[in-house]
C-alpha cells in the first residue's frame, strides 16, 4: 500500500503544478478526483502512512515566481467532492449527527479561478489567487480590468470577499473566432481561457478577455453580524459585488436533489461553464460548531455533475459467454466515476471493435455511458502511451468449457459451439429471471450460479420446481426459512406475468424488450405468435428480415417448444395481458421527445400514454423526430427542437391530443 501511496501523490502533485501553477493540465478533471479519492481512502485506511507532503494536506498548488506573494490571513481552503445522491445524503446525515437541523444554500460551481478580493474603507486594494490555500499570488493589476468587481464599494468598510472569476461562452467564441482570423490556436475552454488571461503580466491582455466574476463568499461573516450564509450574499450584494442570482435556499436534502436535476438540465443553456452545484449550511453558527478538516470546511460541499465521457486506464481485456454462446471482449478498467456511477469494466463489442479501435492492453481509454447505458470504451489516447503496453490477442477456444469459438455466417461475432456450454445455459436462466424480464426477485446473478453448481436448475422450467428443493435451500449457509419462502412467492408471482416478460425471458436473438412487447401487443398469444412465417412477421413495423428469422429459428428448435410446453403445464401465463392500442392520428406512427418536469404525469405515464395511442418514445431529438412535449424547465432538448423546426407541444397541448 506504502508503493501505492506514494505513486499517486506524486500524480497529483505533478498534477496540481501542471494545473495551478503552469496554467497546462496533464490530466482531466475527472482522473484528479478519480486519483485523489483513492488517496484519501487509502490513508484513512493507512494512517501510519500519511505523509506530511500528501495533497490531502493542503489544498491547491505552487505559486509562480513572476507575481508576488500574498499571505491569506483566513485560509482559502477547497471543497468535498460527492458524486451521487446517496453521497449527498451521507452528507447530510453527517451532519445531523452534530444535532444540527440544517438550511442549506445551493449555488452553481462556476468552472473559473478562485479569488479573493480585499478592501479597505471601501476602496479595492488587493487581489489574490487561491495558491495554496495560505500562500496565493498577487493579481491586482489584471482585476482591476475586469468591470464586475468594483474599485470602490458602496459602503466604505474593510473587507474581504471571495468568488470566482470566469469567461462567458460568448466571449469565448469571439475571442476564437479573431484568433482563428490571425492563425493562432484557438483557447481550450472558459476555465483555462480565464485562468491564462488573469495570470499575463501584461494586464491590457486581461482586460482584452472581457473576464467576470461572482462573489459568493465571507470569510469573516460574524464580525459584520451576520448570521447565516444568505443573509452574506444579500450584504456582499448590498456593497456592489456581483452574485449569482441562481442561488436557492432550501430546507432538506430533497429539496437540493431537486434543484441539482433543474440545474443540471439547462446547464448548457447558461452563459457560463458550471460543473456542479455547491451546498453549504446556511446557519454560521452551525458552520463553526461543524468546524474544518485539514483541506475542507465539513459544513459544505460540491456535488459535481456526472460526467459522460471521461478517462481511465484499460488494464486488462477479458472475454465473457453471453446466453446465446457470444463471445465478448470486455474492458477491465481503473475505477472511474462515469455519469453517477463508478464503472470497472466496459464492453468492447468484438474483435473487430477493438482492432478499429487500435486498443491496447495498459492504454489511457475515454469511456462514455450515457443514462442507464452500458458503458463504452470509445477510443484510445495513443499519445499517452509509454511502450509498457501489451497487443490485444482474440481468443480462439471458449473461457468456459474451453471448446473452439467461430463466427457464424455474416456475423462479426464470435460463439461458443457448444450446445452443452454451463456459462451459456447460466447467463441464459440469469437474463430469464432478470427485473426487466420475468423480475424474480431474490433470483440473482450469484444465487443463481449457486442453484445451477447444486444442480436444482439447468433450465427455465426448472425454477418453477424449486419448491420440490424447499429444505435442500433452506440449509444452504445464507438462505433461511423466510428468504426462500419470498423468492417461492416470487417464483410464483411471475407466473402472472404478461406476454412481453416471458418473450424477452426465452433470451431470442436479436428479440429485445421494445420488440417483445411489439410481437405480445400484434399477435396476443405465445401459440399465435408461433404458428407464423418470416413473411408475416416482417409485415409488422419495427420487425426486419434478421428478427423475423431468427424468430423462426427458435422456434423450429424443438428442444425449445418442448420447454414452452413445460411451462404451459406449470401454469405460465402465455397471454398479452396489457392494454389494446387505441389508434390516434395525433399519436399513430410517430416519435416523441419527453423534455422538462410534467405536472400531471410522470414520465412513464406519459410513454405509456403515448405508445397506447400507437407512438414511440425516443431519448434524443433528431431530424426523425416527430413532435418534443415540454414540461417545467425544459433542458437543451427544446431549443434543439426549435433549431430543427420540429413540432412542440406543452403539457397542456399534451392533454388536449390525448382527449382527441
Amino acid at each position: 500500500m506504502e508503493k501505492r501511496i506514494n505513486e499517486l501523490i506524486q500524480i497529483i502533485n505533478e498534477a496540481d503544478y501542471n494545473y495551478h501553477t503552469l496554467d497546462n493540465p496533464t490530466i482531466t478533471d475527472q482522473e484528479y478526483d478519480k486519483y485523489l479519492r483513492e488517496l484519501f481512502d487509502l490513508e484513512e485506511e493507512y494512517p501510519e502512512l500519511v505523509r506530511e507532503d500528501s495533497p490531502t494536506q493542503h489544498a491547491g498548488g505552487e505559486v509562480i515566481d513572476e507575481f508576488k506573494k500574498v499571505e491569506h490571513k483566513i485560509p482559502m481552503m477547497s471543497l468535498s467532492n460527492v458524486f451521487s445522491e446517496s453521497e449527498l445524503f451521507s452528507f447530510d446525515d453527517r451532519i445531523k449527527k452534530e444535532g444540527i437541523h440544517p438550511q442549506y444554500m445551493c449555488e452553481l460551481k462556476i468552472d473559473g479561478l478562485s479569488v479573493s478580493l480585499l478592501y479597505e474603507r471601501g476602496k479595492f486594494i488587493r487581489a489574490a489567487t487561491r495558491g495554496d490555500g495560505t500562500i496565493g499570488e498577487d493579481i491586482t493589476h489584471n482585476v482591476k480590468t475586469i468591470k464586475s468587481i468594483p474599485l470602490k464599494l458602496k459602503e466604505e468598510v474593510d473587507i474581504e470577499v471571495r468568488g470566482e472569476i470566469f469567461m462567458n461562452k460568448k466571449t469565448l467564441e469571439e475571442i476564437n473566432i479573431e484568433r482563428k482570423r490571425k492563425g493562432e490556436d484557438p483557447l481550450r475552454n472558459c476555465r483555462n481561457a480565464a485562468a491564462g488571461s488573469i495570470r499575463q503580466l501584461d494586464s491590457k491582455v486581461a482586460e482584452q478577455r472581457k473576464l467576470d466574476s461572482f462573489i459568493y463568499h465571507l470569510p469573516n461573516p460574524q464580525d459584520f453580524g451576520i448570521k447565516t450564509h444568505s443573509e452574506a450574499i444579500s450584504y456582499m450584494k448590498k456593497l456592489g459585488f456581483k452574485t449569482n442570482s441562481n442561488n436557492r435556499l432550501v430546507e432538506n436534502m430533497k429539496e437540493v436533489v431537486e434543484f441539482i436535476s433543474e440545474k443540471g438540465d439547462i446547464r448548457r443553456d447558461l452563459p457560463y461553464d458550471i460543473d456542479g452545484v455547491v451546498i453549504k449550511v446556511n446557519s454560521i453558527e452551525d458552520q463553526q460548531k461543524l468546524g474544518y478538516t485539514a483541506k475542507y470546511p465539513k459544513w459544505a460541499t460540491a456535488y459535481k455533475f456526472p460526467a459522460e465521457e471521461v478517462l481511465t486506464k484499460l488494464t486488462d481485456i477479458i472475454f465473457t459467454v453471453g446466453r446465446t454462446g457470444q463471445i465478448t471482449p470486455n474492458a477491465v478498467l481503473e475505477p472511474v466515476i462515469v455519469a453517477g456511477s463508478t464503472v470497472k469494466r466496459a464492453t468492447l463489442h468484438n474483435e473487430d471493435n477493438v482492432i478499429a479501435k487500435n486498443l491496447k492492453i495498459g492504454d489511457i481509454v475515454s469511456i462514455r455511458k450515457a443514462g442507464d447505458v452500458i458503458p463504452e470504451v470509445i477510443e484510445a489516447k495513443p499519445e499517452r502511451r509509454t511502450g509498457s503496453e501489451k497487443d490485444f490477442v482474440m481468443i480462439d477456444k471458449c473461457p468456459m468449457c474451453h471448446e473452439p469459438i467461430a463466427k457464424k455466417d455474416g456475423q462479426v461475432d464470435y460463439f461458443c459451439m457448444n450446445p452443452n456450454c454451463k456459462r451459456k445455459k447460466i447467463e441464459g436462466l440469469i437474463h430469464f429471471s432478470s427485473r426487466d424480464a420475468m423480475n424474480i426477485d431474490g433470483l440473482g446473478e450469484r444465487i443463481v450460479e449457486d442453484f445451477f453448481n447444486f444442480g436444482f436448475i439447468e433450465k427455465i422450467s426448472d425454477i418453477y420446481k424449486l419448491e420440490n428443493h424447499r429444505k435442500d435451500l433452506i440449509a444452504l449457509e445464507g438462505y433461511g426459512n423466510k428468504s426462500v419462502e419470498n423468492l417461492l412467492d416470487a417464483i410464483d408471482n411471475s407466473k402472472e406475468n404478461s406476454l412481453e416478460k416471458l418473450l424477452f425471458g426465452l433470451g431470442i436473438p436479436h428479440v429485445g424488450e421494445k420488440t417483445s412487447k411489439i410481437l405480445a401487443i400484434h399477435f396476443k398469444t405465445l401459440d399465435n405468435l408461433i404458428s407464423k412465417d418470416e413473411e408475416e412477421l416482417t409485415e409488422i413495423s419495427d420487425i426486419g428480415e434478421t428478427i423475423a428469422k431468427s424468430i423462426k429459428d427458435y422456434f423450429m428448435n424443438k428442444k425449445n417448444i418442448e420447454e414452452i410446453e413445460r411451462l404451459k403445464r406449470i401454469g405460465l401465463n402465455m397471454n398479452y395481458l396489457g392494454s389494446e392500442i387505441v389508434e390516434n392520428e395525433n399519436f399513430k406512427d410517430k416519435s416523441f421527445v419527453l423534455t422538462g418536469t410534467l405536472e400531471s404525469f410522470s414520465r412513464d405515464e406519459a410513454q405509456e400514454i403515448i405508445e397506447g395511442f400507437g407512438g414511440k418514445t425516443v431519448g434524443s431529438v433528431s431530424k426523425k423526430t416527430s413532435v418534443v412535449i415540454v414540461g417545467k424547465d425544459p433542458g437543451s432538448k427544446y431549443q434543439k427542437a426549435l433549431d430543427l423546426s420540429i413540432e412542440v407541444w406543452t403539457e397542456d397541448e399534451f392533454k388536449s391530443k390525448i382527449e382527441q
